[in-house]
């Protein structure tokens, strides 16, 4: 986005939603940062200083508001190859991969040099990588004692700091407060009676959202004893590596009643794995998507459910081994096959959900096993022989699933192993890799909503849709009588 500081000055004095997160306005007078949709009396227009990202602000010394919480900020979606890279490093930055790796890892995952990263880096948010997530860090750190009865040190190591007193020290400097003091006489009261089993977070999105088709698409396809949608509410297992450990629990998601957002509860079991936790919730309930701009690129398509998102994945392996799961079968069969693979190969789990009993497995689990055993819970053999495929081609690092990751390299990647066809390829790149432009033309659902028999007319429709073709895809789902 183009900053025009008199554009972004008109959204701030409207107060308009969809600008949230993708700007920020600094005030000169106060120096402090706040969101376009802060509720405060608009500053003057001498004293506001416009900026691409939190960390940016924060590097010119601004500190953020305490009233409309930047931390809250949605993110940003992008089809722009530049504006893309710099999301995907960003991406890995939450899930504390620049902690573990430093910028050459990350770059290494994107598959570019460093060098690359730090000019697509600087262009889309205004700051270094170093200095991005730093900021991330603190404001992570922000939430926690905002949100949280963690105790300090907790909050200290869960945001991505190796040590309390540098923590404490650069809190301090950046915010001119001392952690303690975010926390009124309620928070240190829930830390003193030991309240922490459930902690709660609010995920903003751009209004409108239309939860219920959202989370009507993911009851279709709920794994048993991984996922289920009860009554308003999403829940989940989960299983999220964080350095060298992997943390296991449950999350569970709901619509906020008073504001654009989600709310999300995360076990306590998950508290430090929080970073990658929290991202990919964003991922799966695609929180970075701007509503207005593909209603405006589909039309009339879109108008009748205003908001509708495209589901992505908290774990890309899971939802590519359902895709295969899912190859000519309906939606309820391949989440019976799904069902029996989560209860024959998953992980046992305790969670306060009868529902929820098992952890989905990882590739590393699945790559070893033998095709027979696979094939035994009611598949062809050579559907069993791609799931196993898959999974090492996962296990060793080759194919990455994860949102943001090159579009056409993994495309390349998943084509070449055995039967994954286009169908499979494209419904993988909608929702695990958080394809916007994603299009499963061959789908019967699609092709039926469209009146179409051939699929090449279909590729042909899609056109009209670029860059948003997955949007375009959930809405023509919806317009048949049951979610295909």
């Amino acid at each position: 986005m183009t900053l025009d500081p008199d554009t972004c000055y008109r959204a701030l004095k409207a107060r308009d939603a969809r600008f949230d997160g993708r700007f920020f306005v600094a005030v000169s007078s106060t120096r402090i940062y706040c969101r376009p949709v802060c509720t405060v009396k608009p500053p003057k227009r001498e004293n506001c200083r416009f900026y691409p990202s939190a960390a940016a602000a924060e590097s010119e010394g601004y500190r953020p508001c305490l009233r409309c919480r930047p931390e809250l900020a949605p993110g940003n979606a992008s089809v722009d190859a530049t504006s893309r890279l710099a999301q995907a490093a960003a991406s890995l930055m939450e899930d504390s991969v620049l902690d573990e790796t430093g910028l050459d890892g990350v770059a290494a995952q994107l598959g570019i040099t460093d060098r690359h990263l730090r000019r697509a880096f600087g262009a889309e948010f205004g700051v270094a990588p170093v200095q991005f997530a730093q900021t991330q860090r603190l404001l992570l750190a922000k939430r926690l004692l905002t949100d949280t009865a963690l105790p300090i040190t907790d909050v200290a190591f869960a945001s991505g700091f190796g040590s309390v007193r540098r923590f404490n020290a650069l809190f301090m400097q950046r915010y001119r407060l001392r952690p303690s003091q975010l926390r009124g006489q309620l928070r240190r009261q829930a830390a003193a009676s030991g309240a922490a089993d459930v902690l709660n977070f609010e995920l903003s999105f751009r209004p409108p959202y239309d939860w219920v088709a959202v989370s009507a698409f993911l009851a279709a396809r709920a794994v048993a004893g991984v996922e289920t949608v009860e009554g308003n509410c999403y829940r989940r297992t989960a299983r999220v590596a964080a350095g060298e450990k992997e943390y296991r629990g449950w999350i569970e998601v709901a619509p906020s009643r008073k504001k654009p957002a989600l709310r999300v509860s995360v076990s306590a079991s998950l508290a430090k794995a929080l970073p990658p936790v929290l991202s990919r919730v964003k991922a799966l309930m695609d929180l970075a998507c701007h509503p207005a701009e593909v209603a405006q690129s589909l039309g009339p398509m879109a108008k009748r459910h205003p908001g509708l998102r495209v589901p992505g994945a908290f774990d890309g392996f899971e939802v590519a081994v359902r895709a295969i799961l899912g190859q000519q079968v309906s939606v309820s069969a391949a989440r019976t096959v799904a069902g029996r693979f989560a209860a024959a190969f998953g992980d046992a789990i305790e969670t306060p959900f009868a529902a929820l009993s098992s952890v989905f497995p990882a590739a590393e689990t699945i790559a070893d096993l033998p095709y027979g055993r696979i094939a035994r819970l009611g598949m062809p053999g050579a559907r069993a022989r791609s799931v196993v495929a898959l999974a090492r081609a996962v296990a060793d690092g080759g194919l990455v699933l994860m949102p943001n990751a090159d579009i056409e390299a993994t495309l390349e990647r998943l084509r070449a192993l055995p039967g994954v066809g286009e169908w499979t390829a494209q419904y993988i790149a909608m929702r695990s890799l958080a394809w916007p432009d994603a299009f499963p033309h061959t789908d019967l659902g699609v092709m039926k909503a469209l009146g179409e028999t051939d699929a090449r007319r279909v590729l042909a429709a899609g056109e009209a849709w670029r860059p948003w073709r997955a949007y375009a895809v959930m809405h023509l789902w919806q317009t048949l009588s049951t979610n295909p």
